[in-house]
């Protein structure tokens, strides 16, 4: 009886420019630094600054067939629309993710974990609004336990092309969210 290797899906969502689709390239990325096979499925409303975004990242020790996200493990709301219309996506027993910031009511499910996160707030605290969405990776690394976060700061060197003060503040970001739970 050969053990089956893990597939884990996970979506991101939330209005255009909250970094929604950086969270899961970032996510990707890290993946990739662990020799995981990953799919990157990235998805935009009708107008992407103010609409709405979403990304399905796929993660698996094996080929991926399908990058769809049939049911997700894990989704990860950024605001009030993403958690609605996200919310019966997610598998029973998933955990979900919540900018409880913006995200004030509360999910119709009983089957699911719910993880809040205040991450708009704390980004405040931080003094830097738009590292919301690092804050939320940092918790969710930390929670879904399927990457090092290690990795993920690899990834986030990468991607940031060595802007050493996008870098820190990013850094920053991810290690207060991960040091959340």
């Amino acid at each position: 009886q050969q053990e089956k290797l893990m597939l884990i899906k996970t979506i991101f969502a939330g209005f255009g420019g909250q970094g929604v689709l950086s969270m899961g390239l970032n996510l990707a990325q890290a993946a990739m630094i662990e020799n995981r096979h990953v799919t990157y499925l990235p998805a935009y409303g009708a107008e992407v600054r103010g609409g709405t975004a979403n990304c399905t990242v796929s993660i698996s020790d094996e080929e991926i067939a399908s990058p769809v996200a049939s049911s997700p493990t894990f989704v990860v709301a950024m605001n009030q629309p993403s958690m609605i219309r996200f919310q019966n996506r997610l598998q029973s027993g998933g955990i979900f993710f919540l900018n409880s910031s913006l995200i004030t009511e509360q999910v119709s499910r009983g089957d699911l974990e719910i993880v809040n996160v205040a991450a708009n707030t704390l980004a405040e605290e931080m003094g830097n609004v738009k590292s919301a969405n690092m804050i939320m990776l940092g918790a969710f690394i930390k929670k879904s336990n399927i990457l090092h976060i290690d990795s993920v700061i690899e990834g986030l060197n990468v991607a940031l092309k060595g802007n050493k003060k996008l870098i820190t503040i990013n850094t920053d970001a991810l290690k207060k969210g991960y040091d959340l739970l």
